[in-house]
C-alpha cells in the first residue's frame, strides 16, 4: 500500500511546495506588468490550469516524471521590467510572443540549441539582474515594517536550516497570520474577491513590448527554466522527449496569455520533488507523482482569487520580501554561473549591472540591454585577444542556466 500510496503523496507535495513558494512571485510581476487584481488572479488561475493540465499529459504520454509549472525567474523578470508602454494589452501581446517562441523551439531544434549556446555566464549574470531586485525586498521590509518583516525571515532562516522545502510556504504561513492580525476589516477587502476569476484582455503588440519583453521572457523561460528542467531528468536516468516538451508548454503558455498567464515551462526547481527516489524507489512508478502535481496544481489554482486578497491587503513590500526569499537560491546560482569563468568575468559583471539597473531606453527594458552589453563586450574581449577560444569556454558546453 505505501508504494501505491508514495508518489501520490510526493505528486501532493510537490503542488502545495511549487504553489505557496511562488505565487507571490507571479502575482508581483503580473501586477508590475499593469494587471489590475482580478487580472492578476485570471493570470494566477490561467497558469495554474493549464500547467496542470501539459504536467497529466506528458506524463500520461511518455511515463515520465515532467513536472510543469509557470516561469519564476519571468514573472522576476516582469518585475524588473515595470510597465512596457502599451500597457496590459501590450504585455499580454508580449506573452503570446513568448508562447510561440517556445513551441517554434519545440519544432525546429536549431532555436532551442541557439538558445542553450548562450554564454552560461551571460546568461546567469542576466538572470541574476532580474533577480536582485526582488531578492532586496527582505531587507527594505525589515526597514519598512519590522514588526511584520521580521517573524516572517525568522521562520524562513530556521526552517531553511532545518526542513529547507518547506521554508518559504512556512514565511508565507507566518506572512498570512500576520495579515490577518493587523489588518482591520479583511472580510471587506476590495480586489477580485475569494471566487476564481477568469478575464479575458485583447492583446496588443508593439515592438518595445516584442523586443523588451517577449524577447527576454522567451530566453529567461528556456535558459533557466526549460533547460535546467531537461537536465534534472536526464540526471534521474530518464530520456526526456525536449522538442515535445517545450511544444505542450509553449502551447499551454499560448492558451494561458489572453487569460493573463505570462509563461508555463518544465519545472526545474520542483521537478526533483516528483523525480527523484523519493517519489518511488522504481523509476518507472515516479511518472504518477508529476500527474498527481499537475492535477493538484490545477485544484490549487481555484484559490487564486483568494491569494490575490491576501496579496491586495498586505503591504506591498511585504509580499515581495515572501517573493525574495524564494528566489534567494535562484540567486545563488545565477551569481556562481556569472563568475564562475574567469575569461568572462567582466563580461558577465557588465550583463550583471545593466539589467539590475532597470534602465528603459526606446521603451526597451534592462534585461534586453543587459544581455546585449555582456554579449557584446564579450566579443570584443575575445578579438582583442587574438586566439582561440579559450579552452574553458569550450568545456562548458552549451549553456544549462
Amino acid at each position: 500500500m505505501a508504494g501505491r500510496t508514495q508518489p501520490l503523496v510526493a505528486g501532493v507535495v510537490t503542488a502545495l511546495v511549487g504553489f505557496a513558494s511562488s505565487f507571490t512571485v507571479v502575482l508581483a510581476g503580473l501586477r508590475a506588468a499593469g494587471a489590475t487584481d482580478a487580472q492578476a488572479a485570471s493570470g494566477l488561475l490561467a497558469l495554474c490550469v493549464t500547467s496542470g493540465l501539459a504536467a497529466a499529459w506528458l506524463g500520461l504520454r511518455y511515463r515520465i516524471p515532467m513536472s510543469v509549472a509557470w516561469s519564476t525567474p519571468g514573472a522576476a523578470l516582469l518585475v524588473a521590467t515595470g510597465p512596457i508602454p502599451g500597457g496590459w494589452p501590450a504585455a499580454v501581446g508580449a506573452f503570446l510572443v513568448s508562447g510561440a517562441l517556445i513551441v517554434a523551439a519545440g519544432l525546429f531544434p536549431a532555436l532551442s540549441r541557439a538558445v542553450a549556446a548562450i554564454p552560461r555566464p551571460i546568461a546567469g549574470a542576466m538572470l541574476a539582474g532580474v533577480l536582485l531586485p526582488l531578492c532586496t525586498a527582505p531587507v527594505r521590509a525589515l526597514v519598512e515594517v519590522p514588526a511584520l518583516a521580521a517573524p516572517v525571515v525568522l521562520t524562513w532562516l530556521l526552517l531553511h536550516r532545518y526542513a529547507r522545502r518547506w521554508a518559504v510556504p512556512a514565511a508565507l504561513a507566518v506572512a498570512v497570520v500576520a495579515i490577518a492580525l493587523t489588518t482591520p476589516g479583511t472580510g471587506a477587502a476590495g480586489g477580485p474577491g475569494f471566487r476564481p476569476v477568469f478575464e479575458l484582455t485583447a492583446p496588443a503588440w508593439t515592438v518595445s513590448a516584442v523586443v523588451g519583453l517577449a524577447l527576454p521572457l522567451f530566453l529567461v523561460t528556456m535558459a533557466a527554466q526549460n533547460v535546467p528542467g531537461m537536465a534534472v531528468l536526464v540526471g534521474y536516468g530518464y530520456r526526456p522527449p525536449f522538442g515535445a516538451g517545450l511544444r505542450a508548454t509553449g502551447l499551454a503558455s499560448l492558451a494561458a496569455a489572453p487569460a493573463g498567464g505570462h509563461a508555463v515551462n518544465l519545472a526545474a526547481i520542483s521537478a526533483a520533488l516528483a523525480a527523484g527516489p523519493d517519489a518511488h524507489p522504481d523509476p518507472d512508478r515516479r511518472w504518477i507523482a508529476s500527474v498527481t502535481a499537475g492535477t493538484g496544481l490545477a485544484l490549487l489554482g481555484l484559490g487564486a482569487g483568494v491569494a490575490t486578497a491576501l496579496v491586495a491587503l498586505s503591504p506591498p513590500v511585504l509580499i515581495e520580501a515572501v517573493a525574495g526569499l524564494a528566489l534567494l537560491g535562484a540567486l545563488a546560482t545565477a551569481v556562481s554561473s556569472a563568475v564562475a569563468e574567469a575569461d568572462s568575468r567582466e563580461a558577465a559583471v557588465v550583463t550583471f549591472v545593466v539589467t539590475a539597473s532597470g534602465v528603459t531606453l526606446l521603451g526597451v527594458g534592462g534585461a534586453f540591454w543587459g544581455l546585449l552589453a555582456g554579449w557584446l563586450m564579450l566579443l570584443l574581449f575575445r578579438r582583442r585577444s587574438g586566439g582561440p577560444e579559450p579552452a574553458s569556454d569550450r568545456a562548458a558546453g552549451p549553456a544549462s542556466g
